[in-house]
């Protein structure tokens, strides 16, 4: 059996499926979400890595050049670097342990026992500030300690200049190939720094002018795991891979922007991710409106990871649902009240108008489309058409 073929799709073990430019990581146009054909924009959907992030690319490079002799390896996560450290790890027989904040999604804490991570958890912020904090001063303190210096190591992609190296060595190359060199705007997030440092590199060296964009939570205060807010931040609590020198603009963004652009691009373009990539892809959405090129978002992870965290969002967004009965009315006065209901809607609002004849329904449909909304449509029975509209900002 021919073993490492990515043709055939055939590895000698799990970790030969970690992307790299031979093998790259899918990247996807969107098609419904972006209206502005001048700025096609396309995701890199990380979640096609064995472990399912972005970060299994960082840590079969880290792991492997770790002098770890009989040590155990313990690294501070908000939970992808632990699935993938995990994952790894197990398939070189390396003992784990990951630090975690208290509040990551309870599914990446199953995944991680499921992996046989042994587990700590910290009071502490999805992406802390400092090094002392949280789950990373847990991990500072167990190597550092005298106690249990020599009985562990750690990677700390924090500092690690492989978690650049990285993704200049492949994610880079992969979207500079992919795209046939037409790149002209990067988005990314700040979280380690090691992706948008390491591919920012990379496509600045093929054309200068290509535009790397960096986006970080509007608040400190955030439910963006793996992001990290820099501005304010003093110089010593900034990643140190961190390569400002390729940076050409920052951009804060929002959780319930964030949240919406994720559930709105799963629902028009069928892609499932995770907050974080909502909020990356919101700003690139906002470059569409005044910019041209070709723009690619990486996309860290999936959505399945965070269904516990999207629910209160789904909740909320089932609280504004509202239905409006127009059956009894005939057009034109069905058009005109389902009119006055349309233009009154607010961003992310979603209603539900039944009406009760063709020639009602044909004239709504009319106005819907002046107004580039498109509805989804039920009929019950033979004289009730279901109109639900949802009005979502670019």
């Amino acid at each position: 059996m021919i073993e490492n073929d990515h043709k055939l799709r055939v590895y000698s073990d799990i970790t030969q499926l970690i992307a790299n430019p031979q093998n790259p990581t899918p990247l996807v146009r969107l098609n419904r979400i972006n209206p502005h054909r001048d700025f096609p924009i396309y995701v890199k959907l990380e979640r096609y890595n064995p472990f399912g992030s972005v970060k299994d690319r960082i840590v079969l490079r880290m792991l492997k050049a770790l002098d770890i002799g009989n040590r155990t390896v313990i690294e501070p996560t908000s939970g992808n670097t632990g699935l993938a450290l995990t994952g790894v790890a197990n398939a070189l027989g390396i003992p784990v342990e990951v630090a975690v904040p208290e509040r990551i999604p309870e599914e990446k804490k199953v995944l991680l026992k499921f992996l046989g991570a042994k587990l700590m958890e910290a009071d502490d912020a999805l992406c802390p500030l400092y090094p002392t904090e949280g789950a990373r001063g847990l991990v500072n303190a167990v190597v550092k300690s005298p106690a249990t210096r020599d009985s562990y190591i750690s990677p700390n992609q924090y500092e690690n200049e492989l978690n650049v190296q990285a993704h200049y060595e492949a994610t880079g190359p992969e979207i500079w190939q992919q795209t046939d060199g037409k790149i002209t705007h990067f988005f990314a997030g700040f979280g380690t720094c090691g992706t948008i440092s390491g591919v920012g590199r990379y496509l600045k060296e093929q054309d200068p002018q290509i535009k790397i964009i960096g986006v970080e939570p509007a608040s400190p205060d955030h439910r963006l795991p793996g992001m990290k807010r820099l501005t304010g931040l003093a110089e010593e609590f900034i990643p140190k891979i961190l390569d400002r020198s390729v940076i050409d603009d920052t951009v804060a963004v929002a959780d319930d922007d964030a949240y919406r652009t994720a559930i709105a691009l799963a629902r028009r373009d069928g892609i499932p991710v995770g907050p974080t990539t909502g909020a990356i892809l919101y700003i690139a959405l906002q470059y569409a409106r005044s910019n041209k090129g070709l723009a690619v978002v990486i996309s860290p992870d999936d959505a399945f990871k965070y269904t516990s965290f999207y629910q209160a969002y789904l909740e909320k967004e089932e609280q504004r649902e509202q239905a409006f009965d127009l059956s009894d009315l005939i057009c034109p006065l069905s058009k005109m009240r389902a009119t006055e209901l349309i233009d009154s809607m607010n961003e992310g609002e979603t209603i539900k108008i039944t009406l009760g004849d063709s020639d009602s329904l044909k004239s709504v449909a009319r106005e819907l489309k002046s107004r580039g909304l498109k509805p989804a449509f039920a009929r019950e029975g033979d004289s009730r058409f279901v109109l639900t509209i949802t009005k979502n900002g670019e």
